[in-house]
């Protein structure tokens, strides 16, 4: 069988990828996961945001799209109602409000607190 060599430049997205690999962090967790309050039927306040979107929520056509319609309905359900501790939204919570209202979500979903300027 005759085989070519790959060319230098078909490698590079893939080296790019595996140089870029360890700063990602490994596992679901370390990936900016949207707490949905999943124990609770139906959250009757919100919980602030530990960490800010990861790439399943971001990387545009490249993202996860169970993720992107758990995102949506979690704010178009629950998006109004108040933190549990009574503060105001954080700087990462307005980080998962703007993403979204990017992504096409209503404004009028996302409790005052939380809301973008």
């Amino acid at each position: 069988m005759n085989r070519r060599p790959v060319p230098f430049a078909a490698l590079l997205p893939f080296t790019a990828l595996l140089l870029l690999a360890p700063l990602s962090g490994c596992g679901a967790s370390d990936d900016g996961s949207l707490d949905t309050q999943a124990g609770a039927a139906a959250p009757t306040c919100l919980v602030h945001q530990s960490k800010a979107p990861g790439s399943r929520y971001t990387a545009g056509e490249h993202a996860d799209t169970g993720s992107v319609l758990e995102l949506m309905r979690y704010y178009t359900a629950n998006g109004t109602k108040d933190f549990c501790d009574g503060r105001p939204a954080t700087g990462t919570d307005r980080r998962w409000t703007e993403l979204y209202t990017a992504l096409g979500g209503d404004r009028a979903h996302v409790a005052t607190g939380a809301r973008t300027p």
